[in-house]
């Protein structure tokens, strides 16, 4: 059977793009990293969706990004925002070198095991602020991978896809429902405690497209305040 390594952080899109690979017919190789992230929770979610879709090969390697910071999700002196998403700018959770540590691995890894493609949950839509999730990075890497492979040298360089890309948060929903995705079982909160925030970006962002497609069911559940008070925090405005 043909393989694909997925890089599988745990979120809806990476899961959404795991469950895809099968459908496509990939025995799927799943590979997530531990960074240092301070949502550091997200891992367990990857594991369990890697279970319940039935990968066999799950990889969980450590690259310290945290080392030098650099971003709110690997240095605690940087506070996640929660005041909104903003337009037109490239937010304080981008992790510099990220994705293009995550693909040379993953390029590795298909090489290395003779998988002929690498799929990404990257979306240029609701995170079009972060340089390395556009459409024109991916065409750049994916000349990198044929210049620097061995595989790429012999003329079939694994091939980097990214089913997400044009897709809207609402259409990843509606994939993933298609596509039998556990969304409840997945993370995206940029926080880690155990109940997502639903103030972060990743929170509204995925809070309010689970609201618009129909589904507010699997959005943020009630939380309870310190107080003993009681919200929704998925109808927090994105």
């Amino acid at each position: 059977m043909k393989k694909a390594v997925v890089l599988l952080s745990g979120g809806l899109d990476s899961a959404t793009v795991a469950a895809q690979a099968l459908t496509d017919g990939f025995e799927v190789l799943a590979l997530s990293f531990r960074y240092g992230q301070r949502h550091v929770r997200e891992l367990r979610a990857a594991r369990t969706v890697a279970k319940v879709l039935g990968i066999a090969e799950h990889f969980i390697v450590d690259v310290r990004l945290n080392a030098w910071g650099g971003s709110a999700l690997t240095d605690e002196a940087i506070a996640v925002p929660t005041e909104g998403v903003q337009s037109g700018t490239i937010p304080v959770t981008y992790v510099p070198g990220r994705n293009t540590v995550f693909i040379a691995l993953a390029l590795s890894l298909a090489e290395a095991r003779g998988a002929e493609s690498i799929y990404l949950g990257i979306n240029a839509v609701d995170y079009s602020g972060y340089p390395d999730c556009r459409p024109e990075y991916l065409v750049a890497f994916q000349h990198l991978a044929a210049l620097s492979s061995k595989t790429g040298v012999e003329g079939h360089p694994p091939r980097l896809v990214a089913p997400l890309i044009t897709d809207t948060k609402v259409d990843i929903v509606r994939r993933a429902i298609a596509l039998g995705v556990p969304i409840a079982q997945t993370r995206s909160c940029y926080q880690d405690a155990e109940l997502p925030c639903g103030l972060c970006d990743a929170c509204r962002i995925r809070d309010r497209a689970l609201l618009e497609a129909g589904y507010p069911e699997l959005a943020t559940p009630v939380h309870v305040n310190s107080n003993g008070r009681t919200r929704r925090i998925c109808l927090a405005k994105p």
